[in-house]
């Protein structure tokens, strides 16, 4: 290309942005990922959790305060997915309005290499015309019939 994309240095940077982007919303299903599993393990914990049959009345207010440690601890889990997975949701809105700034520009230096493509294509042509109507005027390439007749 003989000509660079005037819009070279701003579409390297919305490429880094969407890149950015990219990698906080990764960071985000990561951390939703990680709340979802602690939250189904504390439910786990919870329904493998059973009142004892014939205990004394203290073991059956520590197995019942346990269970109720347990049913806040899985609340405020499930709270920490709900609100990783609204993390998620901006993260993938700012990934998608930096991929379409992105894409935008993309679309503009594409043209623009087109438009400089066929710019050097009809270069080209112009020179092959004029190389290819000189090899055609008389004394350049071919011998005159008249000038070098037989005696």
């Amino acid at each position: 290309m003989s000509r660079l994309f005037p819009l070279g240095g701003l579409l390297r940077l919305r490429g880094m942005a969407e890149d950015r982007a990219a990698a906080e919303l990764a960071g985000a299903h990561s951390r939703h990922d990680r709340a979802q599993t602690r939250a189904l393990q504390t439910e786990a914990m919870l329904r493998g959790t059973a009142m004892p049959e014939g205990v004394d009345l203290t073991s059956w207010r520590a197995v019942t305060a346990s269970r109720i440690a347990l049913g806040a601890l899985l609340v405020e889990r499930e709270d920490e997915a709900a609100r990783a997975l609204g993390d998620v949701d901006v993260c993938t809105q700012a990934w998608s309005h930096a991929r379409r700034e992105t894409r935008a520009l993309e679309r503009l230096a594409e043209r623009h290499e087109e438009t400089v493509r066929l710019e050097e294509n009809r270069a080209e042509q112009l020179v092959l015309d004029e190389v290819a109507g000189r090899a055609r005027t008389p004394g350049l390439g071919a011998e005159d019939p008249a000038e070098g007749g037989a005696p």
